[in-house]
């Protein structure tokens, strides 16, 4: 099937239009990222609100589908609709993904079910807000890259990307917020948004670069979606347990899954290379700025979703309680405790990317992610019971680093590619991006998972047997899988009052005050966390610093020319990046 090309606009944009490009697609990316997250905070409430219990055994998966539902597709498709972008315009494809975006919203709202079947609905049309967030996301950065010029481009993509990023962090904190007035307000805040969002996109956006006519690659598109869904969603049922094991790792389905979605990704390579008009131009990554700035995305992405979850957890389950704040407000708080992060992000994005069009993205992006290792170790050198003050520093130094890192990145990656693959190469960072906040979810949780099970269970069965629970109702509560008291504190809940369920009847009034209070849980399992916790910011801060080697090694500062990319081993003169002085 043969695409026709877009045609560009009949009024010539004005100057003023790059900035209403900027604020658009600034919007645009900000409300899909803070959909993205939006949920995790508030799905004690939505749970609450369908009449649905989250920890039960047979719901878990519902919770975890509800979360990675939006990262999945979000990660699975961004490329196609990069690429299609491309063909048929990357402002028809981003106006589509508004509207797409605002009917999902408008649906989630407005859920009629209870139960399972109430989980069910907001799962699929999570789904489809995905598919619109990721038109956005995926043709954002090209259409940003089309209306600015060079000199400017990097603080236009510094103030989009970090933007999408706080989203993320802000979603926690508007999730927070909004769950405690009503559960459908969590999707309610969106409509307005969306709304506005794609009445200004569909009268202010103009077409500034002609699409390609091209033949859309049907057999790459199915191996890769299918290839990529598989292999993520065989990650995510790694974490559940399996056979008396915490992790599924060891499940024949999950093992298939993992095996399965390689050998289709392995499939997709191969095709890529043999058609005429591949979706993912894999002669891009002979770009080397392009290839080294993607590797580097996605292990920081990694890091990030890592720190991310564990943060909420840390947060949730043991030091606000510890401080005196009860579990139902915990996520709240956490938001609020976590703004440090997002006020980093906001400081250096804009700042460094500006720099960059100066300088180079080299200095800026590797100088972050040292920063972000560095913050790494420190998390990990505070005790479980820390002082506020240098966590605060720490996260805002994270922040900082990672501010420093994405707008030069950005800048750099999409710089170096021909103007006319801006969309696919827009999808195919946004891929990376997302496919590392999806298995940073199966890589730190199964981590954290696995650190906590050579301690956790013993010392829960103690510490409930000391304070009056029976023996074999403590045994039975510690040989519950860890990844449940993970989810307990993950969504607010208190782990002790929910696992002792009605035993806790059958203790005296001091004895059920104490367990189910703000300390016995946290003094618990701090000893246990702290050792999960020791073993996941190491990997984060290994993962920065490989991040920082792969920044460094992108080469000088570069631009490509509008022309083919390679696709041999020796590419044209006219289709090889142009090398500034700076």
């Amino acid at each position: 099937m043969r695409a026709h090309s877009a045609r560009l606009s009949d009024t010539p944009p004005g100057p003023g239009y790059k900035w209403v490009a900027l604020s658009n697609t600034t919007l645009g990316v900000l409300i899909a990222t803070m959909d993205a997250s939006i949920v995790i905070i508030s799905l004690p409430a939505i749970f609450r609100g369908i009449g649905l219990d989250p920890l039960a055994p047979g719901n878990i998966g519902y919770l975890l589908w509800m979360i990675l539902g939006y990262l999945l597709v979000s990660a699975v498709l961004v490329v196609v609709l990069g690429r299609l972008g491309d063909m048929f315009g990357r402002v028809r494809i981003y106006n589509l993904g508004f509207l797409v975006f605002a009917a999902a919203s408008v649906a989630l709202s407005l859920d009629p079910f209870r139960g399972g079947a109430g989980a069910l609905w907001l799962i699929l049309w999570r789904v489809v807000q995905a598919f619109g967030g990721s038109m956005l996301t995926a043709n954002s950065a090209a259409i940003l890259t089309d209306a600015f010029p060079a000199r400017q481009r990097g603080m236009a993509l510094g103030i989009n990307q970090i933007t999408a990023l706080a989203g993320q962090f802000l979603g926690l904190l508007a999730g927070g917020l909004l769950a405690a007035v009503d559960w459908r307000a969590v999707f309610w805040v969106s409509v307005p948004v969306s709304v506005t969002g794609t009445v200004w996109s569909y009268l202010s956006l103009r077409e500034t670069t002609a699409g390609a006519r091209g033949r859309i690659d049907w057999l790459g598109n199915l191996t890769f979606a299918s290839g990529a869904g598989i292999l993520l969603a065989g990650i995510t049922y790694g974490i559940q347990p399996y056979g008396g094991r915490p992790t599924g790792w060891t499940n024949p389905w999950v093992l298939g899954g993992l095996s399965g979605g390689a050998f289709l990704l392995l499939v997709f390579c191969v095709v890529e290379t043999r058609v005429a008009e591949p979706m993912f131009r894999l002669s891009l990554f002979k770009v080397r700025a392009f290839a080294a700035g993607n590797l580097a995305a996605l292990l920081t992405a990694v890091a990030r979703g890592g720190l991310q979850f564990m943060l909420i957890i840390w947060l949730q389950g043991i030091w606000l309680p510890l401080h005196g704040y009860d579990f139902e407000d915990t996520p709240l708080w956490a938001g609020v405790f976590m703004l440090p992060l997002t006020l980093g992000f906001l400081i250096a994005g804009p700042v460094s990317g500006y720099l960059s069009d100066r300088f180079g993205a080299r200095l800026f992006s590797t100088a972050g992610l040292v920063l972000v290792a560095a913050s790494f170790v420190g998390l990990l050198a505070l005790p479980v019971d820390f002082d506020y003050t240098a966590f605060a520093a720490l996260l805002l130094l994270n922040g900082l680093g990672q501010g420093m890192f994405s707008a030069p990145n950005t800048s750099s990656v999409m710089g170096s590619v021909p103007a006319r693959y801006r969309g696919v190469a827009s999808g195919m960072r946004s891929t990376f991006q997302n496919s590392g906040t999806a298995l940073s979810i199966g890589v730190f949780f199964s981590l954290m998972v696995s650190g906590l099970a050579s301690s956790l269970p013993s010392t829960l069965a103690d510490g409930l047997r000391a304070h009056g629970v029976p023996a074999s109702t403590a045994h039975e509560v510690a040989s519950l899988p860890p990844v449940s008291t993970l989810f307990a504190t993950f969504l607010g809940d208190n782990p002790v009052g929910h696992l002792l369920g009605g035993t806790s009847a059958h203790l005296t009034e001091t004895q059920r005050a104490t367990l189910t209070g703000h300390g016995f849980f946290p003094e618990l399992v701090s000893g246990p966390f702290h050792h999960g916790l020791s073993i996941v910011f190491g990997v984060a801060a290994g993962m920065a610093l490989v991040s920082a080697l792969a920044s460094a090694l992108r080469g000088r500062h570069e631009r490509a020319a509008d022309g083919t990319p390679p696709r041999g081993p020796a590419p044209a003169a006219e289709d090889r990046p142009t090398r500034t002085s700076r």
